[in-house]
């Protein structure tokens, strides 16, 4: 089965429990992007849910506790995971991660609605940037193997840990804050209709194909090269040279999701 990743960076530090509890609603009463089973954090997830009774107060005293949240389905193929950046740690690593069966993608309706929900979460939490891609397609363009000092196997290193290092390529779906729409200035604003869609509140998706299974596809590579070369690339990380953005967002406007 292949996997549909959203994740939804977070500004610096962790965001409030009010706002964390109001995400949640949102995401189970509202939204209701799968029937919630089980919580725990990290590789823990084995504390019990109602799903007729939700209890968001034990979902955010964990929270709370361990400054991270993840929540299940019956299965591991529908979860969410919050990892806030926490005050002594790297300040542009937080982040959400859902995770949904990619089959939900081939619905129009679906993808109306999952353009609608990821554009109020990132309001909500004040995010700078969202993508949406195959889980493997992410992985693909976030890491790579490199060989160990020893001479001795590989191990594996992020392209870009962060949006703080600029942006890992392109993916089926980018969702752009304040910080990137400043970055790419007119050059964003002057994409094809068929790709940019303005989001309101300097938020804007760009999408080079409708469907994320066109991920490495030859089309696909070529249409993300093209928007690439268009929105600048100096921008993304080379994954053939493998040298980093040269030109970053500037995030000096970012501020914590305090509601």
């Amino acid at each position: 089965m292949k996997y549909l990743t959203t994740e939804i960076s977070l500004p610096p530090g962790p965001p409030s429990s009010r706002a964390i509890r109001e995400f949640l609603r949102l995401i189970f009463a509202t939204y209701r992007w799968f029937t919630p089973m089980r919580y725990g954090w990290f590789a823990s997830w084995d504390q019990k849910i109602d799903p007729e009774r939700i209890d968001y107060d034990s979902l955010v005293a964990l929270y709370e506790e361990h400054h991270s949240l993840c929540v299940a389905a019956r299965t591991d193929k529908d979860f969410i995971c919050i990892f806030p950046a926490g005050a002594d740690s790297p300040p542009y690593t937080g982040r959400i991660i859902w995770q949904a069966s990619a089959k939900l993608a081939s619905k129009p309706s679906w993808r109306a609605a999952h353009i609608e929900q990821v554009t109020e979460v990132m309001r909500l939490l004040l995010s700078p940037l969202a993508i949406a891609t195959l889980d493997d397609e992410h992985d693909l363009k976030t890491t790579r193997f490199v060989p160990n000092e020893n001479g001795i196997g590989s191990r594996q290193v992020f392209t870009v840990r962060n949006y703080n290092e600029g942006l890992a390529g392109l993916f089926w779906r980018n969702f752009f804050g304040p910080p990137f729409v400043r970055m790419f200035g007119e050059r964003l604003a002057s994409l094809p209709e068929d790709c940019r869609k303005s989001l309101g509140d300097d938020l804007v998706l760009v999408q080079p194909y409708e469907l994320p299974t066109e991920a490495g596809t030859e089309q696909g590579n070529a249409r993300e090269r093209a928007l690439i070369e268009h929105l600048g690339p100096e921008c993304f990380y080379d994954h053939e040279r493998h040298t980093p953005p040269g030109r970053r967002p500037v995030l000096d406007h970012l501020s914590d999701p305090l509601h």
